[in-house]
C-alpha cells in the first residue's frame, strides 16, 4: 500500500507544479505588458522581457522566453515556460506553458 501512496502523491505534487507554472506564466505575461506598455517603443522590448522574468524563480527562469509585440494600438506579451518535473531546477518536460496578455498602448500626452 505504502508504494501507491506514494505513486499518488508524486503525481498530485507533479499536477500542482503543472498548474503553478501556467499561474507563473500569466503572470509573467501580464507584468510584461505592463511595463512595455509604459515604455518607450525603442526601450519596449529590454522593458518588457525584465519585467516579465523579475518574479520568476531561478527553476522557471532559465528556460524562459519573453516577448512582446506592438501593433494595431495593442501591446502584446507572450511568455513561455517549461514544466519542471518532481523538483523544480533538476529537469524539465520536453514541453512549454505559454501565458499571453495584451493592453492598449499608452500615448505620449504632448
Amino acid at each position: 500500500m505504502t508504494p501507491l501512496i506514494i505513486v499518488t502523491l508524486a503525481l498530485v505534487w507533479q499536477f500542482v507544479l503543472v498548474g503553478y507554472t501556467f499561474t507563473l506564466a500569466g503572470h509573467a505575461a501580464d507584468e510584461a505588458v505592463r511595463a512595455g506598455t509604459a515604455a518607450p517603443p525603442g526601450e519596449r522590448q529590454g522593458a518588457c522581457q525584465e519585467a516579465g522574468l523579475r518574479n520568476l524563480g531561478d527553476a522557471w527562469r532559465g528556460n524562459a522566453t519573453v516577448q512582446c509585440t506592438t501593433g494595431g494600438g495593442l501591446v502584446t506579451a507572450d511568455v513561455s515556460l517549461r514544466v519542471p518535473v518532481l523538483f523544480p531546477g533538476t529537469i524539465d518536460f520536453p514541453f512549454t506553458v505559454h501565458g499571453h496578455a495584451g493592453a492598449v498602448e499608452e500615448e505620449d500626452g504632448d
